[in-house]
Protein backbone atom coordinates (compact mmCIF):
# COMPACT_ATOMS: atom_id res chain seq x y z
CA UNK A 1 0.00 0.00 0.00
CA UNK A 2 1.25 3.26 -0.80
CA UNK A 3 1.01 6.57 0.60
CA UNK A 4 -0.56 9.80 -0.85
CA UNK A 5 1.51 12.69 -2.53
CA UNK A 6 3.62 14.39 -0.20
CA UNK A 7 1.96 17.77 1.67
CA UNK A 8 3.10 19.96 4.59
CA UNK A 9 0.81 22.11 6.20
CA UNK A 10 1.07 25.07 8.61
CA UNK A 11 -0.63 28.09 10.00
CA UNK A 12 -0.25 32.15 9.35
CA UNK A 13 -1.52 33.05 12.68
CA UNK A 14 -2.53 37.05 12.89
CA UNK A 15 -0.32 39.83 13.54
CA UNK A 16 -1.63 42.15 15.74
CA UNK A 17 0.54 45.11 16.54
CA UNK A 18 -0.17 46.28 20.16
CA UNK A 19 1.57 49.10 20.23
CA UNK A 20 3.32 51.87 17.49
CA UNK A 21 4.99 54.50 17.94
CA UNK A 22 6.47 56.36 14.66
CA UNK A 23 9.95 57.30 15.48
CA UNK A 24 10.76 59.45 12.79
CA UNK A 25 10.33 59.80 8.51
CA UNK A 26 13.71 58.14 6.94
CA UNK A 27 15.40 60.21 3.60
CA UNK A 28 13.99 57.10 1.77
CA UNK A 29 10.20 58.32 2.02
CA UNK A 30 9.99 55.04 4.58
CA UNK A 31 9.11 55.55 8.39
CA UNK A 32 11.36 54.10 11.68
CA UNK A 33 8.59 52.17 13.66
CA UNK A 34 8.85 50.56 17.09
CA UNK A 35 5.96 48.10 17.19
CA UNK A 36 5.30 45.41 19.97
CA UNK A 37 3.94 42.84 18.07
CA UNK A 38 2.30 39.63 19.41
CA UNK A 39 -0.02 36.61 17.31
CA UNK A 40 -3.28 35.56 17.70
CA UNK A 41 -4.78 31.91 17.87
CA UNK A 42 -6.28 32.00 14.83
CA UNK A 43 -4.99 33.08 11.23
CA UNK A 44 -5.03 31.46 7.93
CA UNK A 45 -3.48 27.82 6.43
CA UNK A 46 -1.60 26.90 3.94
CA UNK A 47 -0.24 24.02 2.44
CA UNK A 48 2.35 22.55 0.35
CA UNK A 49 2.92 20.22 -2.15
CA UNK A 50 6.49 19.77 -3.51
CA UNK A 51 7.52 18.98 -7.61
CA UNK A 52 6.55 21.07 -10.28
CA UNK A 53 5.67 24.13 -10.93
CA UNK A 54 5.33 27.23 -8.43
CA UNK A 55 1.25 27.47 -8.43
CA UNK A 56 -0.77 28.87 -5.49
CA UNK A 57 -4.55 28.13 -5.11
CA UNK A 58 -6.75 30.15 -2.83
CA UNK A 59 -10.01 29.27 -1.13
CA UNK A 60 -11.62 29.93 2.41
CA UNK A 61 -14.26 32.81 3.09
CA UNK A 62 -11.26 35.93 1.99
CA UNK A 63 -10.74 34.28 -1.38
CA UNK A 64 -12.52 36.44 -3.47
CA UNK A 65 -10.95 39.51 -2.17
CA UNK A 66 -6.81 37.91 -2.19
CA UNK A 67 -6.45 39.00 -5.74
CA UNK A 68 -4.74 37.44 -8.45
CA UNK A 69 -2.29 34.27 -7.57
CA UNK A 70 0.43 35.80 -9.41
CA UNK A 71 0.47 38.46 -7.27
CA UNK A 72 0.06 36.97 -4.08
CA UNK A 73 3.05 37.25 -1.24
CA UNK A 74 3.49 33.62 -1.40
CA UNK A 75 4.19 33.13 -4.64
CA UNK A 76 6.40 36.34 -3.96
CA UNK A 77 8.36 34.43 -1.41
CA UNK A 78 8.85 31.26 -3.10
CA UNK A 79 10.46 32.97 -6.08
CA UNK A 80 12.51 35.05 -3.43
CA UNK A 81 13.96 32.01 -1.79
CA UNK A 82 14.65 30.15 -5.00
CA UNK A 83 16.90 33.44 -5.75
CA UNK A 84 19.16 32.85 -2.93
CA UNK A 85 18.79 28.76 -2.87
CA UNK A 86 19.88 26.76 -6.09
CA UNK A 87 17.37 24.03 -7.48
CA UNK A 88 14.89 24.90 -4.87
CA UNK A 89 12.25 22.29 -4.62
CA UNK A 90 8.96 24.22 -5.60
CA UNK A 91 5.23 22.99 -6.15
CA UNK A 92 1.67 24.19 -5.26
CA UNK A 93 0.55 25.47 -2.39
CA UNK A 94 -3.13 25.80 -1.56
CA UNK A 95 -3.98 28.93 0.91
CA UNK A 96 -7.22 28.43 3.12
CA UNK A 97 -7.68 32.80 3.46
CA UNK A 98 -9.44 33.25 6.55
CA UNK A 99 -8.68 36.36 7.48
CA UNK A 100 -9.90 39.96 5.93
CA UNK A 101 -7.48 41.57 3.52
CA UNK A 102 -5.71 44.34 3.70
CA UNK A 103 -6.87 44.63 7.52
CA UNK A 104 -4.12 45.61 9.11
CA UNK A 105 -3.43 42.06 11.07
CA UNK A 106 -0.53 40.92 8.25
CA UNK A 107 -2.04 38.44 6.87
CA UNK A 108 -0.48 38.06 3.47
CA UNK A 109 2.68 39.26 5.21
CA UNK A 110 1.99 35.54 7.35
CA UNK A 111 1.22 33.58 4.70
CA UNK A 112 4.61 34.48 2.96
CA UNK A 113 6.09 33.48 6.28
CA UNK A 114 4.20 30.35 6.40
CA UNK A 115 4.96 29.46 3.11
CA UNK A 116 9.06 30.05 3.58
CA UNK A 117 8.59 27.91 6.64
CA UNK A 118 6.92 24.78 4.01
CA UNK A 119 9.80 25.35 1.73
CA UNK A 120 12.36 25.14 4.51
CA UNK A 121 10.69 21.85 5.64
CA UNK A 122 10.15 20.71 2.33
CA UNK A 123 14.07 21.34 1.23
CA UNK A 124 15.42 20.39 4.20
CA UNK A 125 16.78 24.10 5.21
CA UNK A 126 17.30 24.96 8.96
CA UNK A 127 14.79 27.20 10.42
CA UNK A 128 17.72 29.69 11.17
CA UNK A 129 18.87 29.46 7.84
CA UNK A 130 19.80 33.07 7.10
CA UNK A 131 18.59 33.12 3.53
CA UNK A 132 15.05 32.45 4.48
CA UNK A 133 15.34 36.18 6.35
CA UNK A 134 16.78 37.55 3.51
CA UNK A 135 13.75 36.03 1.22
CA UNK A 136 11.61 37.48 4.11
CA UNK A 137 12.89 41.10 4.30
CA UNK A 138 12.69 40.97 0.29
CA UNK A 139 9.17 39.78 0.21
CA UNK A 140 7.74 42.71 2.34
CA UNK A 141 8.26 45.09 6.04
CA UNK A 142 6.01 42.60 7.86
CA UNK A 143 7.23 39.22 6.97
CA UNK A 144 10.66 39.02 8.88
CA UNK A 145 8.52 39.41 12.17
CA UNK A 146 6.15 36.62 10.74
CA UNK A 147 8.43 33.72 10.03
CA UNK A 148 8.76 32.92 14.07
CA UNK A 149 5.71 34.20 14.84
CA UNK A 150 6.54 35.36 18.56
CA UNK A 151 5.97 38.89 20.19
CA UNK A 152 8.82 40.98 19.76
CA UNK A 153 9.40 44.67 19.48
CA UNK A 154 9.90 45.22 15.57
CA UNK A 155 11.93 48.12 15.27
CA UNK A 156 12.79 50.15 11.69
CA UNK A 157 10.86 49.30 8.75
CA UNK A 158 10.74 46.04 10.59
CA UNK A 159 14.04 44.50 9.64
CA UNK A 160 15.22 45.03 13.27
CA UNK A 161 13.51 42.40 15.86
CA UNK A 162 14.16 41.80 18.98
CA UNK A 163 14.57 38.36 20.73
CA UNK A 164 11.68 36.48 21.01
CA UNK A 165 9.48 37.64 24.54
CA UNK A 166 7.04 36.26 26.61
CA UNK A 167 3.98 37.27 27.09
CA UNK A 168 0.91 35.91 29.20
CA UNK A 169 -2.01 34.98 26.79
CA UNK A 170 -3.91 37.95 26.41
CA UNK A 171 -7.48 37.33 25.71
CA UNK A 172 -8.82 39.95 22.84
CA UNK A 173 -11.94 40.70 20.89
CA UNK A 174 -10.66 41.81 16.69
CA UNK A 175 -12.89 43.50 14.85
CA UNK A 176 -12.26 44.77 11.02
CA UNK A 177 -15.46 47.05 9.75
CA UNK A 178 -14.58 46.21 6.15
CA UNK A 179 -13.37 49.13 5.02
CA UNK A 180 -10.15 50.06 3.00
CA UNK A 181 -7.53 52.21 4.79
CA UNK A 182 -4.64 52.72 2.60
CA UNK A 183 -1.18 52.48 4.50
CA UNK A 184 0.09 55.27 2.52
CA UNK A 185 -2.64 57.87 2.78
CA UNK A 186 -2.30 56.94 6.55
CA UNK A 187 1.45 57.82 6.34
CA UNK A 188 0.82 61.18 4.78
CA UNK A 189 -1.98 62.60 6.76
CA UNK A 190 0.01 61.28 10.03
CA UNK A 191 1.86 64.30 11.96
CA UNK A 192 4.28 64.12 14.87
CA UNK A 193 2.24 64.38 18.34
CA UNK A 194 4.30 64.48 21.82
CA UNK A 195 7.60 62.01 21.88
CA UNK A 196 6.90 58.61 22.94
CA UNK A 197 7.43 56.81 25.61
CA UNK A 198 10.69 54.62 25.65
CA UNK A 199 10.26 51.19 25.88
CA UNK A 200 11.80 48.98 28.21
CA UNK A 201 12.67 45.54 27.29
CA UNK A 202 14.30 44.87 30.90
CA UNK A 203 10.38 44.77 31.92
CA UNK A 204 9.98 41.52 29.88
CA UNK A 205 13.06 39.58 30.66
CA UNK A 206 10.55 38.64 33.91
CA UNK A 207 7.55 36.64 33.66
CA UNK A 208 4.58 39.05 33.73
CA UNK A 209 1.12 38.76 34.81
CA UNK A 210 -1.64 39.65 33.04
CA UNK A 211 -2.37 42.99 34.73
CA UNK A 212 0.97 43.69 34.67
CA UNK A 213 1.23 43.31 31.07
CA UNK A 214 -1.67 45.47 30.48
CA UNK A 215 -0.23 48.30 32.46
CA UNK A 216 2.98 48.27 30.57
CA UNK A 217 0.65 48.41 27.42
CA UNK A 218 -1.48 51.30 28.27
CA UNK A 219 1.96 53.42 28.53
CA UNK A 220 2.27 53.35 24.82
CA UNK A 221 -0.13 53.48 21.96
CA UNK A 222 -1.15 53.53 18.58
CA UNK A 223 0.41 56.79 16.78
CA UNK A 224 -1.15 56.21 13.70
CA UNK A 225 -5.01 56.20 15.04
CA UNK A 226 -5.42 59.81 14.90
CA UNK A 227 -4.74 59.90 10.99
CA UNK A 228 -6.58 56.44 10.24
CA UNK A 229 -9.63 57.87 11.70
CA UNK A 230 -9.98 60.97 10.37
CA UNK A 231 -9.44 59.08 6.89
CA UNK A 232 -12.43 56.70 8.05
CA UNK A 233 -14.55 57.58 10.76
CA UNK A 234 -15.88 54.11 11.08
CA UNK A 235 -12.39 53.02 12.84
CA UNK A 236 -13.37 55.77 15.76
CA UNK A 237 -17.05 53.89 16.11
CA UNK A 238 -15.48 50.50 16.43
CA UNK A 239 -12.95 51.43 19.20
CA UNK A 240 -15.92 52.77 20.69
CA UNK A 241 -18.18 50.09 20.61
CA UNK A 242 -14.69 47.69 21.78
CA UNK A 243 -14.13 50.19 25.16
CA UNK A 244 -18.09 50.14 25.91
CA UNK A 245 -18.21 46.33 26.19
CA UNK A 246 -18.33 44.97 30.08
CA UNK A 247 -14.57 43.66 30.89
CA UNK A 248 -12.71 45.77 28.28
CA UNK A 249 -9.00 46.80 30.07
CA UNK A 250 -7.75 48.75 26.41
CA UNK A 251 -8.68 49.19 22.78
CA UNK A 252 -7.16 50.54 20.21
CA UNK A 253 -6.15 49.90 17.03
CA UNK A 254 -3.72 47.32 14.93
CA UNK A 255 -1.03 48.77 12.37
CA UNK A 256 -2.48 51.27 10.05
CA UNK A 257 -5.96 49.60 10.53
CA UNK A 258 -8.48 49.03 10.08
CA UNK A 259 -8.45 46.32 12.13
CA UNK A 260 -9.06 46.73 16.25
CA UNK A 261 -8.58 45.04 18.72
CA UNK A 262 -9.87 44.95 22.77
CA UNK A 263 -7.98 43.26 25.69
CA UNK A 264 -10.14 41.95 28.84
CA UNK A 265 -9.01 40.69 32.15
CA UNK A 266 -10.16 37.06 30.79
CA UNK A 267 -11.70 35.02 28.24
CA UNK A 268 -15.37 34.35 28.95
CA UNK A 269 -15.64 37.92 28.97
CA UNK A 270 -13.73 38.32 25.28
CA UNK A 271 -15.96 35.08 24.11
CA UNK A 272 -19.00 37.42 25.17
CA UNK A 273 -17.92 40.66 24.22
CA UNK A 274 -17.44 39.30 20.82
CA UNK A 275 -20.96 37.70 20.83
CA UNK A 276 -22.26 41.05 21.48
CA UNK A 277 -20.84 42.65 18.80
CA UNK A 278 -21.31 40.41 16.15
CA UNK A 279 -25.09 40.64 17.09
CA UNK A 280 -25.04 44.44 16.73
CA UNK A 281 -22.74 44.74 14.10
CA UNK A 282 -23.70 41.46 11.07
CA UNK A 283 -21.72 43.29 9.04
CA UNK A 284 -18.38 43.61 10.43
CA UNK A 285 -15.99 40.62 10.97
CA UNK A 286 -15.60 39.80 14.57
CA UNK A 287 -13.07 37.44 16.59
CA UNK A 288 -12.37 36.22 19.94
CA UNK A 289 -9.21 35.31 20.65
CA UNK A 290 -5.96 34.72 22.98
CA UNK A 291 -2.95 37.18 21.94
CA UNK A 292 0.66 36.43 22.77
CA UNK A 293 2.25 33.56 20.21
CA UNK A 294 5.22 31.35 21.08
Amino acid sequence: MTGGPERFADNAPAKVNLTLSVVGRRPDGYHDLESLVAFADIGDALSFAPDGELALTVGGPGAAQAGEAADNLVIKAALALAARVPELRLGTFQLDKRLPVAAGLGGGSADAAAALRLLARANGLAVYDARLFEAARATGADVPVCLDPRPRLMRGIGDILSAPLVLPPLPAVLVNPGVAVSTKSVFVRWTPAAEPAAFDLSKFNVPLGRNECLQLLMLHGNDLEPAAMALEPTIAEVLAALRALPGCRLARMSGSGATCFALFAGAAAAIEGAKTLAAAHPQWWVRATALGGG
